[in-house]
Protein backbone atom coordinates (compact mmCIF):
# COMPACT_ATOMS: atom_id res chain seq x y z
CA UNK A 1 0.00 0.00 0.00
CA UNK A 2 1.61 3.31 -0.77
CA UNK A 3 0.16 6.71 0.03
CA UNK A 4 1.18 9.95 -1.68
CA UNK A 5 1.23 12.86 0.36
CA UNK A 6 1.38 16.36 -1.76
CA UNK A 7 2.80 19.64 0.18
CA UNK A 8 0.99 22.95 0.52
CA UNK A 9 -0.71 23.84 -2.72
CA UNK A 10 -0.40 27.40 -3.42
CA UNK A 11 -2.66 29.25 -6.12
CA UNK A 12 -2.84 28.35 -9.81
CA UNK A 13 0.58 27.75 -9.98
CA UNK A 14 0.59 25.13 -7.24
CA UNK A 15 -2.69 23.65 -9.25
CA UNK A 16 -1.04 23.00 -12.37
CA UNK A 17 1.86 21.24 -10.56
CA UNK A 18 -0.26 18.97 -9.50
CA UNK A 19 -2.38 18.21 -12.68
CA UNK A 20 1.24 17.84 -14.54
CA UNK A 21 2.95 15.51 -11.81
CA UNK A 22 0.66 13.77 -9.86
CA UNK A 23 -0.82 11.51 -12.28
CA UNK A 24 2.88 10.40 -13.72
CA UNK A 25 3.85 10.14 -9.65
CA UNK A 26 0.78 7.80 -9.03
CA UNK A 27 1.69 5.73 -12.58
CA UNK A 28 5.84 5.88 -11.83
CA UNK A 29 5.34 4.96 -8.34
CA UNK A 30 2.32 2.71 -8.01
CA UNK A 31 0.67 4.92 -5.78
CA UNK A 32 -2.94 3.68 -4.02
CA UNK A 33 -3.95 7.23 -2.32
CA UNK A 34 -3.27 10.30 -2.45
CA UNK A 35 -3.68 13.41 0.18
CA UNK A 36 -3.09 16.55 -0.09
CA UNK A 37 -2.97 20.03 1.75
CA UNK A 38 -5.18 22.90 -0.44
CA UNK A 39 -5.36 25.44 2.68
CA UNK A 40 -3.69 28.23 -0.14
CA UNK A 41 -4.90 26.94 -3.78
CA UNK A 42 -7.13 29.67 -4.56
CA UNK A 43 -5.36 32.74 -4.70
CA UNK A 44 -2.46 32.02 -2.08
CA UNK A 45 -5.65 31.80 0.88
CA UNK A 46 -8.03 29.16 1.18
CA UNK A 47 -10.21 27.18 -1.12
CA UNK A 48 -12.95 27.33 -3.95
CA UNK A 49 -15.13 24.72 -5.31
CA UNK A 50 -13.03 25.27 -8.73
CA UNK A 51 -9.88 24.42 -6.88
CA UNK A 52 -11.24 21.48 -5.66
CA UNK A 53 -12.30 20.15 -9.25
CA UNK A 54 -9.02 21.12 -10.25
CA UNK A 55 -7.32 18.76 -7.66
CA UNK A 56 -9.55 15.93 -7.50
CA UNK A 57 -9.63 15.73 -11.35
CA UNK A 58 -5.91 15.91 -10.78
CA UNK A 59 -6.18 12.56 -9.12
CA UNK A 60 -6.15 13.81 -5.27
CA UNK A 61 -8.27 11.90 -3.01
CA UNK A 62 -8.69 13.90 -0.47
CA UNK A 63 -7.38 17.47 0.66
CA UNK A 64 -6.74 18.12 3.87
CA UNK A 65 -6.78 22.13 5.00
CA UNK A 66 -5.64 24.23 7.81
CA UNK A 67 -5.64 28.28 9.23
CA UNK A 68 -6.28 29.82 5.95
CA UNK A 69 -9.37 27.37 5.72
CA UNK A 70 -11.86 30.29 6.04
CA UNK A 71 -10.13 32.69 4.17
CA UNK A 72 -12.21 32.52 0.96
CA UNK A 73 -15.60 32.55 2.13
CA UNK A 74 -17.00 30.67 -0.82
CA UNK A 75 -16.29 27.39 1.37
CA UNK A 76 -19.05 27.94 3.42
CA UNK A 77 -20.98 27.36 0.55
CA UNK A 78 -19.80 23.82 -0.02
CA UNK A 79 -17.70 22.28 2.80
CA UNK A 80 -20.46 20.74 4.40
CA UNK A 81 -21.40 18.46 1.22
CA UNK A 82 -18.12 17.69 -0.32
CA UNK A 83 -16.75 14.71 1.90
CA UNK A 84 -12.83 14.65 0.08
CA UNK A 85 -12.66 17.80 2.13
CA UNK A 86 -11.56 18.08 5.51
CA UNK A 87 -10.52 21.13 7.93
CA UNK A 88 -8.39 20.92 11.44
CA UNK A 89 -10.88 19.42 13.38
CA UNK A 90 -9.62 21.31 16.64
CA UNK A 91 -11.68 24.60 16.07
CA UNK A 92 -13.93 25.41 18.18
CA UNK A 93 -17.72 25.57 18.71
CA UNK A 94 -19.85 24.70 15.66
CA UNK A 95 -17.75 24.53 12.55
CA UNK A 96 -19.06 23.61 8.74
CA UNK A 97 -17.15 21.21 7.45
CA UNK A 98 -15.46 18.00 9.45
CA UNK A 99 -12.02 17.04 10.76
CA UNK A 100 -12.05 13.49 10.10
CA UNK A 101 -13.21 11.35 7.46
CA UNK A 102 -12.51 7.33 6.19
CA UNK A 103 -11.93 6.75 2.68
CA UNK A 104 -11.60 3.56 0.74
CA UNK A 105 -8.44 2.87 -0.93
CA UNK A 106 -7.47 0.42 -3.99
CA UNK A 107 -8.15 -3.26 -2.60
CA UNK A 108 -10.80 -2.25 -0.16
CA UNK A 109 -8.08 -0.55 2.06
CA UNK A 110 -10.06 2.28 5.10
CA UNK A 111 -7.80 4.62 5.49
CA UNK A 112 -8.75 7.35 8.18
CA UNK A 113 -7.42 11.20 7.83
CA UNK A 114 -7.46 13.14 10.71
CA UNK A 115 -6.91 16.86 10.13
CA UNK A 116 -5.75 19.18 13.31
CA UNK A 117 -4.06 22.50 13.37
CA UNK A 118 -1.21 23.63 15.82
CA UNK A 119 -1.70 26.69 18.77
CA UNK A 120 2.29 27.61 19.08
CA UNK A 121 2.27 31.52 17.02
CA UNK A 122 -1.30 30.54 15.82
CA UNK A 123 -4.71 30.69 16.46
CA UNK A 124 -5.61 29.37 20.43
CA UNK A 125 -7.98 26.49 19.14
CA UNK A 126 -8.87 23.87 20.96
CA UNK A 127 -6.09 21.26 22.03
CA UNK A 128 -5.16 19.51 19.10
CA UNK A 129 -3.24 16.68 21.02
CA UNK A 130 -6.97 15.98 23.27
CA UNK A 131 -8.70 16.05 20.45
CA UNK A 132 -6.36 13.40 18.58
CA UNK A 133 -6.77 11.28 21.77
CA UNK A 134 -10.51 11.36 20.44
CA UNK A 135 -10.46 11.25 16.71
CA UNK A 136 -8.10 8.38 17.03
CA UNK A 137 -9.80 6.37 19.80
CA UNK A 138 -12.84 6.19 17.44
CA UNK A 139 -10.92 5.60 14.04
CA UNK A 140 -8.96 2.68 15.29
CA UNK A 141 -12.11 0.54 15.53
CA UNK A 142 -12.78 1.94 11.82
CA UNK A 143 -9.26 1.87 9.74
CA UNK A 144 -6.78 0.08 8.21
CA UNK A 145 -4.64 2.70 8.61
CA UNK A 146 -4.56 6.53 10.27
CA UNK A 147 -2.43 9.53 8.68
CA UNK A 148 -2.40 12.53 10.08
CA UNK A 149 -2.08 16.47 8.55
CA UNK A 150 -0.85 18.86 11.63
CA UNK A 151 -0.91 22.22 10.16
CA UNK A 152 1.43 23.49 12.67
CA UNK A 153 3.87 26.09 12.85
CA UNK A 154 6.49 25.42 15.95
CA UNK A 155 8.43 22.55 14.66
CA UNK A 156 8.63 21.42 18.56
CA UNK A 157 4.99 21.47 18.45
CA UNK A 158 4.79 18.84 15.30
CA UNK A 159 7.47 16.69 16.68
CA UNK A 160 5.61 16.65 20.18
CA UNK A 161 2.54 15.48 18.33
CA UNK A 162 4.59 12.80 16.63
CA UNK A 163 5.87 11.12 19.63
CA UNK A 164 2.55 11.59 21.08
CA UNK A 165 0.82 9.61 18.44
CA UNK A 166 3.84 7.13 17.84
CA UNK A 167 2.23 3.24 17.94
CA UNK A 168 -0.79 4.92 17.69
CA UNK A 169 -1.36 5.94 14.06
CA UNK A 170 0.05 5.06 10.63
CA UNK A 171 1.76 8.55 9.92
CA UNK A 172 2.00 11.68 11.05
CA UNK A 173 2.83 14.90 8.44
CA UNK A 174 3.45 18.30 9.39
CA UNK A 175 2.28 21.00 7.02
CA UNK A 176 2.53 25.08 6.97
CA UNK A 177 5.52 26.16 6.67
CA UNK A 178 5.64 25.38 3.31
CA UNK A 179 9.64 24.66 3.78
CA UNK A 180 10.38 20.96 3.23
CA UNK A 181 12.11 18.91 6.35
CA UNK A 182 15.12 16.42 6.14
CA UNK A 183 14.05 14.48 9.43
CA UNK A 184 11.43 11.97 7.79
CA UNK A 185 11.70 8.55 9.74
CA UNK A 186 9.93 6.24 11.52
CA UNK A 187 9.40 6.45 14.92
CA UNK A 188 9.84 3.81 17.48
CA UNK A 189 6.96 2.60 17.37
CA UNK A 190 5.91 2.35 13.74
CA UNK A 191 4.53 5.73 13.16
CA UNK A 192 6.41 7.56 9.69
CA UNK A 193 6.92 11.04 10.72
CA UNK A 194 7.99 13.90 8.66
CA UNK A 195 8.08 17.93 10.36
CA UNK A 196 6.85 19.64 7.28
CA UNK A 197 6.17 17.91 3.70
CA UNK A 198 6.66 21.30 2.11
CA UNK A 199 4.99 23.49 -0.69
CA UNK A 200 3.66 22.93 -3.88
CA UNK A 201 3.42 25.88 -6.02
CA UNK A 202 6.59 28.75 -7.33
CA UNK A 203 9.85 27.93 -6.42
CA UNK A 204 11.41 31.51 -7.02
CA UNK A 205 9.35 33.04 -4.22
CA UNK A 206 8.84 33.66 -0.71
CA UNK A 207 6.49 30.57 0.25
CA UNK A 208 4.77 30.79 -2.63
CA UNK A 209 4.61 34.43 -2.70
CA UNK A 210 6.15 37.36 -5.40
CA UNK A 211 9.83 37.49 -4.07
CA UNK A 212 9.57 41.79 -3.96
CA UNK A 213 6.61 42.15 -1.93
CA UNK A 214 7.48 40.46 0.55
CA UNK A 215 10.98 41.94 0.76
CA UNK A 216 9.13 45.60 1.20
CA UNK A 217 6.77 44.00 3.92
CA UNK A 218 9.92 42.95 5.67
CA UNK A 219 12.22 46.39 4.62
CA UNK A 220 9.19 48.67 5.47
CA UNK A 221 7.26 46.99 8.28
CA UNK A 222 4.33 48.57 6.20
CA UNK A 223 1.23 46.45 5.43
CA UNK A 224 2.01 44.84 1.58
CA UNK A 225 -0.43 43.29 -0.67
CA UNK A 226 1.21 39.61 -1.62
CA UNK A 227 0.46 38.01 -4.39
CA UNK A 228 1.31 34.23 -5.70
CA UNK A 229 4.29 34.14 -7.69
CA UNK A 230 4.97 33.06 -11.08
CA UNK A 231 7.33 31.18 -13.15
CA UNK A 232 8.83 27.49 -12.65
CA UNK A 233 7.08 25.71 -10.12
CA UNK A 234 7.83 22.49 -7.40
CA UNK A 235 5.85 20.06 -6.12
CA UNK A 236 6.96 18.61 -2.11
CA UNK A 237 5.59 15.67 -1.63
CA UNK A 238 6.24 12.36 0.78
CA UNK A 239 5.35 8.39 -0.27
CA UNK A 240 4.99 6.37 2.54
CA UNK A 241 4.70 2.85 1.89
CA UNK A 242 2.91 0.47 4.05
CA UNK A 243 3.00 -3.27 4.66
CA UNK A 244 0.09 -5.09 2.91
CA UNK A 245 -0.78 -7.67 5.68
CA UNK A 246 0.02 -5.69 9.03
CA UNK A 247 -0.61 -2.03 7.33
CA UNK A 248 2.67 -1.19 9.65
CA UNK A 249 5.02 2.04 8.07
CA UNK A 250 7.91 0.48 5.89
CA UNK A 251 9.28 3.63 4.66
CA UNK A 252 8.91 7.55 4.51
CA UNK A 253 10.66 9.17 0.81
CA UNK A 254 11.01 12.74 0.72
CA UNK A 255 10.04 13.80 -2.88
CA UNK A 256 10.44 17.03 -5.26
CA UNK A 257 9.63 17.82 -8.59
CA UNK A 258 10.01 20.64 -10.70
CA UNK A 259 7.64 22.32 -13.73
CA UNK A 260 9.07 24.50 -16.33
CA UNK A 261 8.07 28.12 -16.27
Amino acid sequence: MRVLFVGDIVGRPGRRAVASLVPRIVRERQVDFVIANGENAAGGKGITATAVDEIIGAGVDVITMGNHVWDNREVFSFIDDEPRLIRPANYPGDCPGQGSHVYTAGGGVRVGIINLSGRVFMAPLDDPFRMADLLVEDLSHRCDIIIVDFHAEATSEKQAMGWYLDGRVHAVLGTHTHVQTSDERILPQGTAYITDVGMTGPADSVLGMERGQALARFLTQRPQRLEVAKGRSQLDAVLLSFDDRTWKAESIERLRFWTEA
